[in-house]
C-alpha cells in the first residue's frame, strides 16, 4: 500500500489553507498513495493560542471536516486529517486537538482526540497547550484497508506506552501528525520516530508543519516516513509538499519474524 506524508506551513486563513491542504492531496492520489495524512493544525496557525477558538467545529460539522470528507470522497482516498478544534462538551473556553480519518467513501472512520499535552519553557521559548485543549482519554487505532493504524498527535511521540495500548495485536502504520518546533523538533524528532517505529516493528508515516509561519512561529519540518527497521524512506526537510513510500507486508513480515520482540513483552 503506497502512502504519503503532507507538509504545510499552515497560516491564519483557514480557506487558503483548506486550498493548500486539498491540492497537495489530490498530488498525493496522482503519485499512487491509498491512504495520505496532513499534518497538525493544516487547518489553522493563527497569531495566538486561543485563535482557535473561535474555529471549533462541532462533530461531523463545519467546513474542515466536510473538506476532508469531499477530499477522501472524491479522491478514493484513506485520509488521516492532521488535526482540527473540535467543541468540547460543555466547555467554552477550551477544544479538544481532534485527528480524524475518512475513508474512500468519505465516512468518518476515526477520531482521536490528543492524549498529552505539550508545554515547554527553556526561557526564551513558552507554549502551554493546556490553556485552550482539553486532554483526550482514549487511545484509537483504525482498519484503513489492509492496514491497522495506531493514531496519535505531537507531543505523544514522546509516550511510548500509548502506542502499546492495543493490547495483543499490534499496527502496521502508526500516525503522527506534528507541529514540533524547531527546537525541540531537531534535538529530538527523528530519533523519536525511529525509536517508535524500532520497538513496535510498525511503519510510522509523520507529517509535519515545516518552516516560518505568518505568525512568526518557526516549526521544524523533516516530514518521514520510517520502516519497522527504523530506516527512513523518505524525508522532507522544510517547506511544502509531499512524500510517498510503500508499507511492504514481506518487510513488515520479516522484521518479525527474524526478530520477535513483540512476541518477548513480559509487562
Amino acid at each position: 500500500m503506497k502512502i504519503a506524508a503532507i507538509q504545510m506551513v499552515s497560516t491564519p486563513d483557514l480557506a487558503r489553507n483548506l486550498g493548500s491542504a486539498s491540492r497537495l492531496l489530490e498530488d498525493a492520489r496522482g503519485r499512487g498513495a491509498e491512504l495520505a495524512a496532513l499534518p497538525e493544525y493544516f487547518c489553522f496557525m493563527g497569531h495566538a493560542d486561543q485563535d482557535k477558538l473561535a474555529l471549533a467545529e462541532q462533530p461531523g460539522e463545519g467546513p474542515i471536516q466536510q473538506m476532508l470528507s469531499t477530499a477522501a470522497r472524491e479522491l478514493g482516498l484513506w485520509i488521516i486529517g492532521g488535526t482540527l478544534p473540535m467543541r468540547c462538551e460543555g466547555v467554552q473556553d477550551k477544544v479538544r486537538n481532534s485527528c480524524c480519518v475518512y475513508a474512500p467513501d468519505g465516512v468518518q472512520a476515526a477520531r482521536y482526540d490528543k492524549v498529552h499535552l505539550f508545554r515547554y519553557d527553556n526561557g526564551r521559548e513558552r507554549y502551554d497547550e493546556g490553556r485552550v485543549l482539553e486532554a483526550g482519554d482514549v487511545p484509537v487505532a483504525v482498519q484503513a484497508g489492509p492496514l491497522k493504524v495506531g493514531l496519535s498527535v505531537c507531543y505523544d511521540l514522546r509516550f511510548p506506552e500509548l502506542y502499546r495500548s492495543d493490547g495483543a495485536a499490534p499496527c502496521e502504520l502508526l500516525s503522527v501528525p506534528a507541529a514540533f518546533t524547531y527546537t525541540t523538533g531537531k534535538a529530538h524528532w527523528e530519533l523519536l520516530l525511529r525509536a517508535r517505529a524500532v520497538e513496535n516493528q510498525a511503519y510510522v508515516i509523520a507529517p509535519a508543519q515545516g518552516g516560518t509561519h505568518e505568525n512568526g512561529r518557526r516549526t521544524w519540518g523533516h516530514t518521514m516516513i520510517v520502516d519497522p527497521w527504523g530506516e527512513v524512506l523518505a524525508c522532507l526537510p522544510e517547506g511544502e509538499g509531499v512524500i510517498t513510500a510503500d508499507v511492504d507486508p514481506a518487510r513488515l513480515a520479516q522484521v518479525r519474524e527474524q526478530l520477535p520482540a513483540l512476541q518477548h513483552r513480559r509487562f
